[in-house]
């Protein structure tokens, strides 16, 4: 990804990119071809004052969304090198990894560990290769709408729900990842879920139990893939790649 100090030139490109865009939005550049870069027509101290105001409303609005575009341009970053290695090695070989090493950890808990240890190893491996499966089917198989709806939320779910299925089979993983689930829950209910009546609803008529914890880590697997997918779009839109890609 470069050094710090390339990032901040890059960063300070974009800025002032941004910047730039943000004033043309209300005023006009010289079209002189002989005029020093980024000047605009100000005829008046009347215009200069609004040039100005407009310009610091810009700044302060870039510096807010400035940060979640380098954590686009962070996760485009991790989403290429994997696109480059799945690339040089194959989806089936990537997929196979993926199965060969749950299936170690498997066969390594079927002789260790108790029936409910093993268990639970075996369900997490089905569930994180299917998801890794299922992401680039939809990244690499279908139109970048799908991509962003689908692709996104199997790669998180690929890490959030593993564990969480392991520890429906493991008194010992569930004691840790369970009670964990159901503190997190209760502070969505407290403190996300405020539209009317909606939290008590959930309340009553759902028990978090069983695979209701898994249901609850795959549906909160879907917001965060679709913002990591937005913020994807928000660097593609400051910074566009220099090649297509179909899929991110």
């Amino acid at each position: 990804m470069g050094t710090l100090r390339d990032l901040l030139t890059a960063a300070k490109i974009d800025l002032t990119r941004l910047l730039g865009a943000w004033r043309d939005i209300a005023f006009s550049r010289q079209a002189n071809e002989y005029s020093i870069q980024d000047r605009w027509h100000l005829d008046s101290p009347v215009e200069q004052l609004a040039f100005w105001a407009w310009s610091l409303l810009g700044a302060i609005l870039i510096t807010v969304i400035y940060p979640f575009a380098a954590l686009g341009f962070w996760t485009r970053y991790v989403g290429r090198q994997i696109d480059r290695l799945v690339a040089g090695l194959g989806v089936l070989v990537i997929i196979a990894a993926m199965a060969v090493l749950w299936g170690g950890l498997t066969a390594l808990a079927w002789d260790r560990l108790p029936t409910t240890g093993f268990r639970a190893v075996l369900a997490a491996s089905v569930v994180a290769t299917a998801s890794v499966g299922l992401s680039w089917v939809f990244a690499r198989r279908g139109s970048r709408r799908l991509t962003l709806t689908l692709a996104y939320p199997f790669a998180v779910a690929a890490i959030f729900v593993p564990p969480v299925t392991a520890a429906l089979f493991s008194p010992t993983i569930g004691a840790g990842i369970l009670s964990e689930s159901e503190l997190f829950a209760e502070w969505l209910l407290n403190n996300v879920v405020i539209i009317g009546d909606l939290s008590t609803t959930i309340r009553q008529q759902f028990e978090l139990a069983g695979v209701a914890f898994i249901a609850m880590w795959f549906g909160f697997a879907i917001p965060v893939g679709w913002t990591l997918a937005l913020l994807v779009s928000l660097a593609n839109l400051i910074r566009p790649r220099t090649r297509t890609n179909s899929g991110r």
